[in-house]
């Protein structure tokens, strides 16, 4: 890893206690994040409403298959934002085994890890053991390759995959494409896929029935959110010309550590929630990285997604469940972004 990349890493992780931000009112506009929405897909079109108990309960019912989607564990950070990221992650894994009905995989969207040691993909790995869902997906973030080029990476998650980790696998009638935008940063940050794996993309998609549901998923956001902060692919624009034609297309990432969803033609963005620590809002800091929040309110800022796919309705419906409990009367005031 280049040095340049190395301080842009450094950069992204320092602690923003003394940073001048109101907490107690910067926690009044995350409020939402704590909330989460269910997302329903149908022909395309994505409908939201806010999550609460009830949903969760019903979550599954009648669905073909379920997923879960978790994100950004950063095994290994300890700093006052999250001084024990693997409890929290625990709490999560409890939070998937105690649904009602049990999620058929689970995809895990970059950052297992904290500095990419092999004592952190191991505890990640001890963890994930407990998990009711054997089957698990993942792609890297640019902190699962600090170290060596993501090469741990490939050896523990990316069996049988292309180049630095991409691949796709099919799931009743629903397509998943796991795609890597951490190889290679672009300046101030951005994500980028690469020629190599754009072609491959384009070529993984041809011949596929444009009634296809197409589920991307990658660590930085496929949509341009935050440039400054480097969130967003700075390629991203070519890929999603591939699956222009297909109409049910659902995108989803982690990376910022909170959820934002945006709806572009037949293509709905979704990124989730970590399972660590938040992040600012975009532009509410001087910078990106942990945030500090009190110790009552950090679970209610860090979740999982779960995903229920209706093969009959081609519908994606996506539930954004806290860690901790939340008030179902706070939900409904979520942030669209733009590109």
């Amino acid at each position: 890893m280049t040095d340049n990349k190395k301080d842009l890493i450094d950069q992204k992780l320092q602690d923003l206690n003394n940073d001048g931000v109101d907490r107690r009112g910067f926690l009044k506009c995350m409020a939402w994040a704590g909330t989460g929405l269910v997302w329903t897909m149908s022909g395309g079109i994505p409908s939201s409403r806010a999550f609460a108990k009830t949903a969760d309960r019903s979550a599954g019912k009648g669905a073909d298959f379920t997923f879960v989607q978790i994100s950004d564990s950063h095994i290994g950070f300890n700093k006052p934002a999250n001084p024990d990221v693997t409890a929290t992650l625990q709490t999560a894994i409890n939070k998937i085994n105690a649904m009602p009905h049990k999620p058929d995989f689970i995809i895990h969207t970059g950052d297992l890890s904290q500095l990419s040691k092999p004592s952190e993909f191991d505890t990640l790995d001890q963890v994930l053991k407990g998990a009711s869902a054997k089957q698990i997906y993942f792609v890297p973030g640019e902190h699962d390759m600090l170290s060596d080029n993501g090469e741990q990476f490939l050896q523990r998650y990316g069996k049988g995959t292309k180049g630095n980790g991409w691949y796709s696998f099919d799931q009743k009638g629903v397509h998943f494409v796991g795609l890597v935008n951490v190889a290679n940063l672009k300046a101030g940050g951005m994500g980028s896929l690469g020629h190599e794996q754009l072609e491959w993309l384009e070529d993984d998609l041809k011949g596929r029935s444009a009634s296809t549901p197409i589920v991307l998923f990658a660590h930085i956001p496929l949509w341009t959110i935050y440039p400054d902060w480097g969130w967003g692919t700075d390629d991203s624009e070519q890929a999603l010309s591939y699956v222009k034609r297909f109409g049910s297309v659902t995108v989803l990432n982690g990376h910022i550590h909170q959820i934002m969803q945006k709806v572009e033609g037949k293509v709905s963005f979704h990124t989730a929630m970590s399972t660590a620590f938040p992040q600012p809002a975009p532009g509410t800091a001087p910078s990106a990285g942990p945030m500090k929040v009190p110790a009552d309110q950090l679970q209610k800022v860090l979740g999982i997604t779960d995903v229920n796919y209706l093969v009959s309705g081609r519908s994606l419906a996506v539930v954004d469940s806290p860690l901790g409990d939340s008030d179902p009367s706070s939900a409904g005031s979520g942030v669209t972004g733009g590109s």
